[in-house]
């Protein structure tokens, strides 16, 4: 698999960093794909306004898991602004390996999610 994606994909979806709920997340957001059913929810607990912890969960295939995994280790350290301006070329940028098109919908899965969460958040459901 790895000579398909890439050792950083292969990495990190054999080996997922972040995986798991948090007890009581202070942001939480989840989004599917509906064209092949992905699933992926991200959760963030806060400290004096930074991003202390991020987790995510889901079922998901290869890519939108190492996304996933990547993402939450961007997201540690940061501000919910600073979180919210994270972007899709830089989430493929961290995955290191092309991919094609059909592909890319599961690598901003995860981002999605995080931007849906953040959008709860300001509007405080």
């Amino acid at each position: 698999m790895s000579a398909l994606y890439g050792e950083v994909i292969a990495e990190h979806w054999r080996l997922p960093r972040n995986r798991g709920a948090l007890e009581a997340p202070d942001v939480a957001g989840e989004e599917l794909n509906p064209l092949c059913g992905d699933r992926v929810r991200i959760e963030l607990k806060l400290e004096a306004g930074r991003i202390a912890e991020a987790r995510f969960r889901g079922d998901a295939c290869m890519v939108a898991v190492a996304a996933a995994s990547l993402l939450t280790g961007m997201l540690r350290g940061l501000s919910l602004d600073e979180a919210a301006l994270l972007s899709r070329e830089s989430l493929l940028a961290a995955l290191q390996t092309p991919l094609r098109p059909s592909r890319l919908a599961c690598a901003a899965l995860p981002l999605q999610a995080l931007k849906a969460g953040l959008a709860l958040r300001r509007s405080g459901a």
